[in-house]
């Protein structure tokens, strides 16, 4: 698979100084041992209260140095993609933010980690630091495993640890709910891939119909492997084996983790399937869904619980500086307000009766209709080959209305022709048509001009169109004939409109609509349908 990088080596180096460079002045820094040392601290760290270090292998961002902030984490330690951090590197960050009050260290459940993180413990105990561990081991995929693995669960004791040290609790009190918060959680997640790593050649061990189940965060292999299902399915199924495992009832907060390349638009139809299993019946407060604790580029998501009450609640709902952390809420209904009636001028109106309207209209829309199969074939050299058939088709749907329209309201009528092709024509041409008809009422309903609204028409369709004079569209034909009908009249406007199509034969350039991907020798000697169109609208019109 493709990645964005420079050297492997580098990597994680320069994502973690990409974090600093984009976070707010004065909230992060990293200490001076790059590259060997990666620790990332507190800006505003003075020691005075217990500080929480978390860390581990990278390649789950934003965990760990995105969560470190006020409210959260004190420090991150972060290895290689994958790899656990060393001693030293945990034992300096234990040094750099470590006072009086003490330190706990937040450690996932993964061989690695608990050595390296243990290590650096006891030496930093050794050294006169007062240091805490707490071990999250939330993964339920393994029932019978001696030595679960920690995985997005983690991010609450994160939290809660964070929110405790920050109102100033002293280390035993810390260390203890973060110990008991740990036991209370558990976590399960499924993928429909393995993830890549930058570097290194990648073999997705997943067939195109198979998902996997209960596997961890650095692309080891799940429980089991699983046919690919509906979302409903595959929630129910985890919901599942998580209610099985809560060891106690109550109110709970999910987190719902995207393990890095889900889309945000699976991830909501994911957050619904949730809410609408079982499980939801427990849920209380709501994490996400967003990217957490991810493994790279994994297309897989998880979901993690934890019982609450009220010091975890109040922790869990607590503001915090990181941004990569989501705000927790509490689970609710989906809130539904009625949407407004439609309305419109032409509606409010009541049908009536004007010969020369009717005449006008009857005419324009025969000689349409009458011209479906020569535009279309214009349009076939030129473009799509239906602007015969589309014009057809908005003038037959104007013909069927003609005894229900205000005729001897204007504007009204303007309004109603101008929905109807809205919904009758379909395409580009029926929206910009509409778009027309739509402004020239309005324009016309303010002042009883119909040369002027005509035009107000015209310069609301080509703002929203895009098309201008030389564009090679109807365009070409429609404002010169708009120009001369408010300067000299209908005999005027008809020759104006003829010219302007005409003109379109010799623009082997289109800048707009379908002509645009036709190449300039087919264009040559052909005028653009849509102008011709207009040119026999105003030509009908000059003859009444």
């Amino acid at each position: 698979m493709k990645h964005f990088y420079n050297r492997r080596e580098t990597i994680v180096t320069e994502a973690l100084d990409g974090l600093l460079l984009t976070s707010a002045a004065g909230r992060l820094a990293r200490l001076d041992t790059y590259p060997e040392i990666k620790v990332i601290v507190r800006a505003d760290w003075d020691k005075s209260k217990v500080a929480v270090i978390s860390g581990g292998g990278a390649g789950h961002e934003p965990s760990h140095a995105g969560f470190v902030g006020k409210g959260m984490l004190t420090a991150a330690v972060s290895g290689e993609i994958f790899a656990s951090p060393s001693v030293d590197a945990v034992l300096t960050a234990i040094r750099a933010v470590t006072g009086t009050p003490g330190c706990l260290l937040v450690v996932k459940n993964y061989t690695g980690d608990r050595l390296n993180f243990g290590l650096a413990a006891e030496k930093a105990r050794a050294e006169g630091f007062d240091v805490e561990m707490v071990i999250v081991a939330d993964d339920i995929a393994l029932p019978d495993i001696n030595q679960p693995r920690g995985v997005a669960g983690t991010l609450f004791v994160h939290k809660i640890a964070g929110h405790l040290a920050d109102e100033g609790k002293d280390l035993k009190t810390v260390a203890a709910a973060a110990t008991a918060a740990a036991a209370d959680i558990v976590s399960l997640g499924m993928s429909l891939s393995s993830c890549s790593i930058p570097g290194q050649a990648h073999e997705d061990r997943l067939g195109p119909e198979e998902g996997e189940l209960g596997l961890g965060i650095h692309g080891e292999p799940g429980v089991e492997r699983i046919a690919l299902q509906p979302v409903l399915d595959l929630v129910a199924t985890m919901s599942e084996r998580l209610a099985a495992a809560l060891k106690a009832e109550g109110d709970y907060a999910l987190l719902i983790n995207n393990l890095g390349a889900v889309p945000p638009l699976e991830m909501g139809v994911i957050a619904h399937a949730t809410l609408a299993s079982p499980l939801a019946s427990r849920v209380k407060l709501i994490v996400g869904p967003a990217a957490m604790m991810t493994a790279l580029n994994m297309n897989g998501f998880s979901l993690s619980l934890i019982r609450l009450d009220a010091e975890r609640e109040a922790a869990l709902t607590a503001p915090v500086g990181p941004h990569a952390w989501v705000p927790a809420v509490k689970k609710n209904a989906i809130a539904i307000v009625p949407a407004p009636k439609a309305g419109s001028a032409g509606n409010a109106a009541a049908a009536s009766d004007d010969a020369a309207a009717r005449a006008l209209i009857t005419a324009i829309c025969n000689h349409l209709i009458s011209q479906e199969a020569e535009l279309n074939r214009l349009d076939g050299r030129v473009g799509d080959g239906d602007t015969g058939s589309t014009a057809a088709t908005g003038a037959r749907s104007i013909l069927a209305k003609l005894d229900q329209l205000p005729l001897q309201n204007r504007a009204a009528t303007l309004a109603v022709i101008g929905e109807t092709l809205s919904t009758s024509m379909g395409g580009s041409s029926g929206v910009l048509l509409s778009i027309f008809f739509t402004a020239a009422s309005k324009a016309l309903a303010e002042k009883a001009d119909i040369p002027a609204a005509l035009l107000a028409g015209l310069d609301r369709m080509t703002f929203y169109g895009g098309a201008r004079i030389g564009d090679r569209t109807m365009v070409d034909a429609l404002e010169p004939a708009l120009n001369a009908l408010a300067a000299q009249g209908v005999s005027a406007a008809a020759h104006a409109a003829a010219a302007g199509a005409e003109s379109t034969k010799t623009m082997t350039k289109a800048r707009a609509g379908r002509a645009s991907y036709v190449g300039e020798r087919d264009l040559a000697g052909v005028a653009d349908p849509g102008a011709v169109a207009v040119a026999g609208v105003f030509e009908v019109a000059a003859g009444l």
